[in-house]
């Protein structure tokens, strides 16, 4: 009984008859000598339909393999047609049933009313489905397994008292065997070599029995079994071959498969609706919501076609939680799939999902176990939710020894991605060629040379001379007309006057002009290679720079998570210690990775060059550096066994040749000219010279606001002038009074007189002053300064 096999409950339970979970090895086999890679696997909710499925997917991990669908129902379910109607719309045609004689009846019965016993459909089964009732409903070609010797009693018997007997015999030359209870039935005493022979009969190889080797594993189940496979014809049983522990030896002509087939069926079922599975990443596939109507938009190419777009499912990252809406995909690989599927060697129906948590696929340990299974677009491909990848998945051997990939469509690498250093210029970007130390030492060397040669024209016995006797001497070199020389002759403009005189002094102003003339030249040749030849510098110049080497908190660089790249880096040992410096710092998604460099908060971005060059060419800002490494290409992925393998990778082959690809690359990866720039001079922009201009604008309105103070100025002389010249008048006028009073018949009072005198002679005396200074401007504290103001004469006067 099938019970006994259940060691959770029967703990010390030995038997000569192999648990029915054992099928599952012969079913293994089987599947490796057809090369059936499609299968689903139906088994019933209970302890023989657990084990088996347990055991079969053990089996298949080994391989690196699972079953397409694994369909499991309750024992005593008369109801299972929904269930496999589901089987039916799969691509799989092999079919494993583990499951009681009642629930095969009812298996065999529906899978008979929905034409899923017919050509091209595979059943394996196991002893009890093809035993007692269930032969009679058993379809055409159905292949099952029946236990050598399973059913003669005799000989398990036999065996069952040999290896009794040769334990005992064993454990009497090691050991002291106790004496057991006499009864079971209200004895508390437990036999204490129990667990000793237990041990012993786990460990007995009994080689010569009636059933084979017999020989138990820890569990206590028989480890080698031997099974008869054989095929129902017309009703029968017909052996077609045997499993002899470890091999399957079948005769191939001898079966006739479902349907009255001859031929070994391929196991699948070639379906023209495929299940694309692709990933959000620019420009080979672009994500736009649809219309409220649920239709996308119309749009144009810049060659002014219109862009081909397909309604595809998948989440949402710009909604929290990620839901599952329609969209709008559109791009380099949505055009490539396009074209695939109307291709007459192809010509299938398709529909587009993104993949469900974002990422491109590797494998990663199952709650910290050594099972690893694969996520991204990698797993859902291998558990059945795709049918092919068209995105930008990187061939990788790693990848390769899971799935089938199609010649590459694009051949590419892996570069590097920094933010362009731009020079920001500030106001003072013409005052870069020198340091502020040599600036201030020309300016106080101006003055200073002024100064100079101002004494020395002016002290010098030749400063001021005469051509003949006859004509006036010239002036010496006034100290404004010597700061007005200086500065001439650095800025390199013309000396209309002002020029010394005497020769120690145009000694001097020779040497200021050689000296002027170096430095402007220096000034000048440095001005060009700051403004005219300066080039951003790369801030890393490939892998190999150091301090990619040697990371450090101060340079960050970092890649996907669980990318081909990040594979890439895990499996190189000489990349060690850049694999965990980029582990604590990789992003989800290229985009927010490249995001992330823009803003400053990623140093460089490592990832697959024509994404990289293609985000290079779009903003302008940013940088591909570095030659390429580890070059490969992108493919198409499939399953090991999918039929479209080879058609795809002849297609895609054509397609090069044709020039369609070439055709994709200029409508979708648009390379902008930002780059053409960084190969040509430099041009000078506003921002380069802004300082100058701002220069040239402040001259100006000092000039503005010093001519406004010498207006008013001017204005203030004027009115001072006009008071002096009213003062003359009136002294004038006094004057004239008082001839006139000498001339007159009457003599003034002396003490009348007195101040007129006083008044005289201190506007006389001030006047004389004035006149012998060569300054011709008069000052009202000049006189005012001398007059008694107070006098009423004067006052009056004035």
């Amino acid at each position: 009984m099938s019970i006994y096999s259940d060691k959770s409950i029967h703990l010390s339970f030995l038997r000569t008859v192999p648990p029915y979970s054992h099928q599952a090895q012969v079913w293994f086999e089987m599947m490796r000598r057809f090369r059936w890679g499609h299968i689903i696997l139906v088994v019933s909710n209970d302890h023989e339909g657990r084990a088996a499925q347990k055991k079969l997917e053990t089996l298949l991990e080994e391989k690196e393999s699972k079953a397409e669908k694994v369909l499991q129902f309750e024992p005593g379910t008369t109801n299972m047609t929904s269930m496999l109607l589901e089987a039916k719309e799969l691509e799989a045609r092999v079919i494993i049933l583990s499951a009681n004689e009642d629930d095969a009846v009812t298996m065999f019965k529906t899978a008979t009313v929905l034409n899923m016993t017919g050509p091209g459909y595979v059943w394996l089964v196991g002893e009890r489905e093809i035993s007692g009732r269930a032969m009679q409903h058993v379809p055409e070609g159905v292949i099952g397994l029946q236990l050598i010797d399973g059913k003669n009693e005799s000989a398990h018997i036999n065996d069952a008292v040999g290896i009794v007997a040769q334990s005992i015999h064993e454990l009497f030359e090691k050991e002291n065997i106790t004496d057991p209870p006499k009864g079971c039935v209200g004895n508390t005493n437990i036999w204490k070599t129990g667990p000793l022979f237990k041990r012993v009969l786990l460990s007995t190889k009994y080689r010569e029995g009636f059933t084979g080797q017999v020989e138990f594993n820890d569990e206590g189940d028989r480890k080698f079994s031997n099974y008869s496979i054989v095929n129902v014809q017309k009703g029968k049983l017909v052996q077609i071959g045997v499993y002899n522990g470890t091999n399957v030896l079948l005769n191939d002509k001898k079966i006739i498969w479902p349907g009255g087939e001859l031929n070994t069926p391929k196991g699948f079922q070639m379906s023209t609706r495929l299940k694309i599975v692709s990933i959000y990443q620019e420009p080979f596939v672009y994500v736009k919501p649809t219309l409220p109507d649920g239709t996308c938009e119309d749009e144009i190419t810049m060659s002014g076609d219109p862009i081909k777009k397909v309604i595809c499912t998948g989440p949402n990252a710009t909604v929290p939680g990620r839901p599952i809406v329609p969209q709008c995909c559109y791009g380099f690989c949505i055009d490539l799939l396009i074209k695939l599927a109307s291709t007459p060697a192809l010509n299938f129906t398709y529909e587009v999902h993104l993949v469900q948590d974002g990422k491109f696929g590797t494998q990663e340990r199952v709650n910290n176990s050594n099972k690893k299974e694969w996520n991204g677009m990698m797993g859902e491909l291998l558990s059945g939710l795709g049918d092919m990848i068209v995105a930008p998945l990187t061939i990788n051997n790693e990848r390769a020894h899971y799935i089938e990939f199609s010649k590459p469509y694009k051949y590419q690498g892996l570069t590097i991605l920094v933010k362009k250093e731009i020079p920001r210029s500030t106001l003072d970007s013409f005052m870069q060629p020198f340091q502020s130390t040599l600036w201030l030492l020309v300016g106080l060397s101006v003055h200073v040379v002024a100064v100079m040669l101002y004494l020395l024209d002016r002290f010098s016995p030749f400063g001021r001379f005469k051509v003949n006797s006859e004509e006036e001497e010239e002036d010496a070199l006034t100290l404004s007309s010597a700061m007005w020389f200086s500065w001439g002759v650095l800025l390199n403009s013309g000396i209309g006057e002002g020029a010394p005189r005497s020769f120690s002094a145009r000694i001097l102003g020779m040497v200021w002009a050689g000296f002027a003339m170096i430095i402007v030249a220096s000034y000048t040749a440095n001005l060009a290679a700051f403004l005219v030849l300066d080039r951003p510098e790369e801030r890393i110049t490939g892998i190999n720079d150091p301090r990619l080497r040697n990371p450090s908190d101060k340079f960050i660089y970092a890649t996907v998570k669980q990318s081909s790249v990040d594979i890439y880096f895990r499996r190189q040992v000489e990349l060690s210690t850049m694999y965990r410096h980029m582990e604590k710092h990789n992003y989800e998604n290229a985009a927010d990775a490249i995001q992330a460099v823009r803003d400053g908060k990623l140093h460089a971005f490592i990832w697959d060059s024509a994404v990289l060059e293609f985000e290079a060419s779009q903003k302008c800002d940013l940088i591909t550096t570095g030659e390429l490494f580890f070059r490969s290409g992108f493919g198409i992925g499939m399953r090991k066994d999918s039929p479209w393998k080879q058609a795809v990778s002849l297609a895609i082959l054509s397609f090069h040749e044709n020039g369609f690809m070439e055709d994709l690359d200029k409508t979708w990866v648009r390379y902008q000219e930002c780059d053409s720039r960084s190969n040509a001079p430099a041009t000078l922009t506003f921002e380069n010279m802004a300082g100058v201009f701002m220069l040239v604008a402040g001259g100006i309105v000092a000039g503005i606001f010093l001519i406004f103070i010498e207006i008013a100025y001017k204005r203030h002389k004027d009115a001072r002038r006009k008071q002096m010249q009213l003062a003359f008048a009136a002294v004038n006028v006094w004057r004239k009074n008082l001839q006139d009073r000498k001339n007159g018949s009457a003599e003034p009072d002396p003490k009348k007189k007195a101040p007129f005198r006083s008044l005289t002679s201190t506007l006389t005396s001030s006047f004389k002053r004035r006149r012998s200074s060569k300054d011709t401007q008069y000052h009202p504290t000049d006189i005012s300064g001398q007059l008694n103001l107070s006098d009423p004469s004067v006052s009056t006067v004035v």
